[in-house]
């Protein structure tokens, strides 16, 4: 073989399927926090899911009643992770979880906060994309990459790689957290580092079709795929704080109340003439529904809602208050 040709390959094949990132919890180099270090500060204390299908792919196959993930409550995945695999909330294909605090996230040195999943062992692995917010409104992503060959599905049962992966969650096997840095985030406009207040986690769909999630490269994600189980896709176990903001903490107090709550559509929301300068409401899921400018409003507001979980966030010049409402 031409010596020019072979450096050519090797070159191509080391771009290709070199291991560029950190290995297994526990073997040297790995990145992997136990869910048991003091590193953590906190953990998240609420949660609202949005559960993906068993099968995206087939959305008439059925896992027991329903055709969406069913495994394990939302709130188990609050307050400290843990070793245990059933100790966490399935997402199903393209499910969504997002994740708040009691204070927020900062920008510190090194890993700002990790989240850990259920997976068996080093390399059956389920994987999530991870992003942030600073307003429950505007999400960021953290870059991903995935190595992973998509020549052949990696299956149902298959395995992986965790040198292949970089900023997805899922990353390491039960126990151990996949650490995330706001250093990543630092160019992102509208993004405080320093007042993470929201993180939503991703199911990744591992199909190498239509269907399938790419990384922040445009490469295809292979992953375990399919899972046509109420366990299917990402299973979120908890989110642990590293770096905690306690200096964005306000005497000034923002009061509102809704009612009713639970509401069959139409919400009042009662300022409680509060020195409130803007009134957001988002869905379950981030986006933002309405947003109300509140200058000259001390009274009462009223709106009607479809069917769903909505947040009413109010904000003042240095403080924020917001409240869940259940519209049935």
């Amino acid at each position: 073989m031409n010596k020019y040709l072979f450096i050519y390959l090797m070159t191509c094949s080391g771009l290709i399927f070199g291991q560029s990132y950190p290995p297994a919890a526990g073997l040297p180099g790995s990145t992997a926090i136990a869910y048991n270090n003091p590193i953590f500060v906190g953990w998240a204390t609420h949660i609202e899911v949005e559960r993906g299908y068993v099968d995206i792919g087939d959305t008439s196959v059925y896992y027991g009643p329903s055709n969406k993930a069913t495994f394990g409550i939302p709130s188990g995945a609050t307050g400290m992770a843990s070793n245990i695999t059933t100790d966490a909330v399935s997402l199903g294909d393209s499910g969504i979880a997002i994740v708040t605090f009691g204070l927020p996230i900062k920008n510190g040195i090194g890993p700002d906060f990790a989240i850990f999943e259920n997976g068996l062992s080093d390399t059956f692995l389920e994987l999530a994309h991870v992003e942030v917010s600073s307003d429950g409104i505007n999400y960021f992503r953290f870059p991903s990459h995935s190595q992973t060959q998509t020549n052949t599905p990696v299956g149902g049962f298959g395995t992986l790689d965790p040198t292949y992966l970089n900023n997805l969650a899922g990353k390491y096997k039960v126990g151990y957290g996949t650490p995330f840095d706001l250093d990543e985030l630092i160019n992102s406009n509208g993004l405080d580092l320093n007042l993470i207040t929201h993180i939503k986690i991703i199911d990744v769909v591992g199909s190498l079709d239509e269907h399938g999630t790419q990384d922040s490269f445009g490469n295809i994600i292979n992953d375990l795929y399919p899972t046509p189980f109420g366990s299917g896709g990402f299973d979120l176990n908890g989110v642990g704080v590293i770096h905690q903001n306690t200096l964005h903490l306000s005497t000034e107090t923002i009061n509102f109340s809704i009612y009713p709550n639970p509401s069959h559509g139409l919400i009042h929301i009662d300022l409680n003439n509060s020195k409130a300068l803007a009134l957001t409401i988002t869905n379950s899921i981030g986006k933002q529904v309405k947003q109300v400018r509140l200058e000259h409003l001390n009274g009462s507001l009223s709106f009607q809602l479809s069917k769903g979980i909505y947040f009413i966030k109010v904000s003042g010049i240095n403080s924020v208050n917001s409240r869940r409402v259940v519209v049935q």
